[in-house]
């Protein structure tokens, strides 16, 4: 089984991953906040999404809009969960509950 968190652009398969992170193609901060998720998967077992806003907005322009200019978010079952930085401890307590 591939380990590695799915690269799309579907609602449908990011509403099936508990955790999704919002990025952009050429954003530092994102690839940061990816590297985090990954050491987390490590010690919490949970699967994840990226979502390319850009990308998706062609299919969903409101996705970006809302987004967009705060990348990188981590949602956590759809819901926004923290942006800018992965808080790492919260989110360790939430996927826990």
């Amino acid at each position: 089984m591939d380990s590695s968190p799915n690269q799309n652009t579907s609602d449908d398969q990011g509403a099936q991953a508990p955790v999704v992170l919002l990025t952009r193609a050429g954003c530092a901060a994102c690839e940061v906040a990816r590297n985090d998720l990954e050491v987390l998967r490590r010690s919490a077992e949970f699967e994840f999404t990226v979502i390319d806003v850009d990308l998706e907005a062609e299919r969903d322009p409101d996705l970006r809009a809302e987004y967009g200019d705060r990348l990188p978010v981590v949602l956590l079952h759809g819901v926004e969960h923290s942006y800018g930085d992965v808080d790492l401890p919260r989110l360790r307590a939430d996927l826990a509950k």
